[in-house]
């Protein structure tokens, strides 16, 4: 299953789901922008130009940006 949500008003949050077991959510950030992500215990925390988003999420999470697209990988 996939879907759209908005990390930032410029930014739509992607979701595909892989069986029932992992998870991955990707946003395109842009080459330039000031961004980090940070992942603390259920919850992904993304900054974008100053701006603090936070993603309560359920499993184990890594995330990290390339390229300017942000990326969450999620295991149950």
């Amino acid at each position: 299953m996939t879907g759209t949500q908005q990390l930032a008003d410029d930014v739509g949050l992607r979701r595909y789901e892989y069986g029932d077991d992992e998870t991955v959510l990707a946003a395109d950030i842009g080459p330039g922008r000031d961004a980090s992500v940070d992942v603390l215990d259920d919850a992904v925390i993304v900054v974008v130009d100053g701006e603090q988003y936070d993603l309560e999420l359920s499993g184990d999470a890594q995330a990290f940006i390339r390229n300017g697209v942000l990326t969450i990988e999620v295991s149950q």
